[in-house]
């Protein structure tokens, strides 16, 4: 019996990764709802693979980025992040705003790819990278979990995080930051 847990968490192939891997759900449990539609342009400030986790069927990659004046450069390259367990931790020597303005340019998304070909183009995303990213924020519903997103970016905390569902990701800048 442990073998076959083990099993089941260490390959992204089975059935109930197919959320994570850009399919619809076919395992009895698992559905996924959408909350409302999202969309924008982010600077990736870093992004982080998981393979382990429970969240991982559903999303495999989480994206550490800025938005609105932080997606400029020059400000993202002074943003040091640190990205652990679904968190982000980030950080910069000199605010270049007040402080509850810059925590709403910093985000911590959980991407979930809308098909297979995006469930490719969103591991290829490199720090520096200034992407537009459509599609919608949702609810994953499995046997002993209910993850839902934050409906706006810049929260703190359990539930603060984006738990975003990606239809189309668009390269609108590559630089290194």
């Amino acid at each position: 019996m442990v073998a076959a847990l083990g099993q089941t968490h260490a390959s992204s192939n089975g059935v109930e990764y197919n959320i994570a891997n850009g399919l619809a759900p076919v395992v009895k449990y698992q559905s996924i709802s959408v909350l409302q539609p999202f969309d924008g342009n982010f600077r990736i400030l870093g992004s982080k693979v998981y393979h382990d986790d429970e969240q991982a069927k559903f999303s495999p990659i989480d994206y550490a980025v800025s938005l609105d004046l932080f997606t400029d450069p020059e400000i993202a390259r002074t943003i040091s992040v640190r990205q652990y367990d679904r968190y982000l931790n980030w950080n910069m020597k000199t605010l270049p705003v007040p402080p509850d303005q810059a925590i709403k340019m910093v985000s911590n998304m959980h991407i979930i790819p809308a098909n297979p070909e995006i469930a490719k183009q969103i591991k290829q995303v490199k720090r520096g990278d200034l992407v537009n990213l459509k599609g919608e924020l949702v609810e994953v519903r499995d046997k002993d979990l209910v993850w839902t997103s934050s409906l706006t970016p810049g929260g703190v905390g359990d539930g603060a995080c984006e738990l975003f569902r990606v239809s189309s990701i668009e390269w609108i800048e590559r630089q290194k930051i």
